[in-house]
């Protein structure tokens, strides 16, 4: 299949999953996950309607930004390291991986600098797996309550990462436990602190995420082909 249907396809696929689980399609954001995938492809596929984007690591953000710009939503999904705030903060429009009160402190920091409120969403560990990254369930709660006395941080959300599995709907049990904590976290009532997002689900699993919720979906493979890894 080439980009463009590869693109259709997979709207298509999300407009089916909503309408399937009782919501509105237009809930559901894709989010074009470009790791390892080249410029011109990006702008091609900008071209095919793609409006979100998303990157792993910042150094590749930096890059394709001075490249494409502000044409697109970016969006900073991977592991962020304190020390690399600064050189995204002017750029990315949604932060997928806050997991710590020292990180939202340097967020907090450099937005200041900027005169900017940068949107993050809390990334937690659901799976418990210790090779992922994220904040776990229970600290979840205490976490967001250190996190809202800072005043250029509004958290929006949350964002999980569920395990690879080969039985696809293996990973329901993860989506549901984080939007079950999204709308207990909404119950709180913690100033400046809003559900608006849930980020879950991907290539091998996106329709089942949006049938538990997810408004922000990121797939890369499905849309781009199999990552090269050499590059």
């Amino acid at each position: 299949m080439t980009l463009e249907k590869n693109i259709e396809d997979i709207l298509d696929r999300v407009e089916r999953a909503a309408i399937a689980s009782n919501r509105n399609p237009e809930e559901v954001k894709l989010i074009a996950v470009t790791k390892t995938v080249d410029i011109d492809i990006m702008k091609r596929a900008i071209e095919y309607g793609i409006v979100h984007v998303g990157e792993n690591k910042v150094q590749e953000l930096v890059r394709k930004y001075e490249a494409i710009g502000p044409v697109v939503k970016w969006h900073l999904i991977g592991h962020l390291q304190r020390n690399k705030v600064k050189y995204i903060i002017d750029k990315v429009d949604l932060i997928h991986s806050l997991d710590s009160y020292r990180l939202a402190e340097e967020i907090d920091k450099r937005a200041k600098e900027i005169n900017r409120v940068v949107e993050c969403l809390l990334q937690v560990n659901v799976s418990g797996e210790e090779s992922k990254y994220g904040i776990s369930v229970k600290g979840a709660k205490e976490l967001l309550k250190e996190i809202v006395t800072l005043n250029n941080v509004k958290i929006v959300g949350l964002m999980t990462m569920a395990p690879h599995v080969e039985n696809q709907e293996e990973t329901r049990q993860y989506f549901s436990a984080l939007k079950t904590l999204s709308e207990e976290i909404s119950e709180i009532g913690l100033e400046n602190v809003e559900m608006k997002y849930l980020s879950m689900g991907m290539s091998n699993d996106f329709e089942i995420a949006i049938e538990e919720g997810a408004s922000l979906i990121r797939v890369g493979s499905s849309i781009f082909g199999e990552r090269d890894y050499s590059k």
